[in-house]
């Protein structure tokens, strides 16, 4: 394998920080996420369907997600009464997937909880580093 530059270096670096990242987070919303009897995977679906209905492939598109494990999430919290499916007009086979008074009441409670959680973790952030990072994070995706 031939070595790489220092830039593509430092890129593999990010990469691998960005995957240490995502699962620290992830553990982090399954703790915010306990209470309201969701998972981190499970609120990133509900937290999307809060805009309106879509089908599940829609949002694994919009969510960058294998279609596959966003309907393995579906599933769950249409067993746990979470969502509910309605006729999309658009395609028969595909339906639209909506929150549950449930699913709305868990987001109240995840609502407050999160805002205390990012307030908590930004404060030992500068402003200027978060902004950085997500423009960096956001060309990344889009390089890809």
């Amino acid at each position: 394998m031939p070595p790489r530059t220092p830039r593509a270096e430092s890129l593999t670096q990010l990469v691998n920080e960005v995957f240490v990242a995502n699962g620290a987070l992830l553990a982090a919303g399954d703790a915010l996420t306990a209470e309201a009897g969701l998972t981190a995977a499970q609120w990133q679906v509900v937290g999307f369907l809060e805009d309106g209905p879509v089908t599940a492939a829609e949002l694994a598109r919009r969510r960058g997600l294998r279609r596959q494990s966003v309907q393995e999430t579906v599933n769950r919290l249409l067993r746990d009464g979470m969502l509910s499916r309605a006729d999309n007009p658009a395609d028969a086979r595909a339906p639209l997937l909506r929150l549950t008074a449930k699913a709305r009441a868990a987001l109240r409670i995840l609502g407050s909880r999160q805002a205390e959680w990012a307030d908590g973790v930004a404060s030992g952030l500068s402003e200027k580093d978060i902004e950085t990072t997500l423009r960096t994070l956001r060309a990344l995706r889009d390089l890809v």
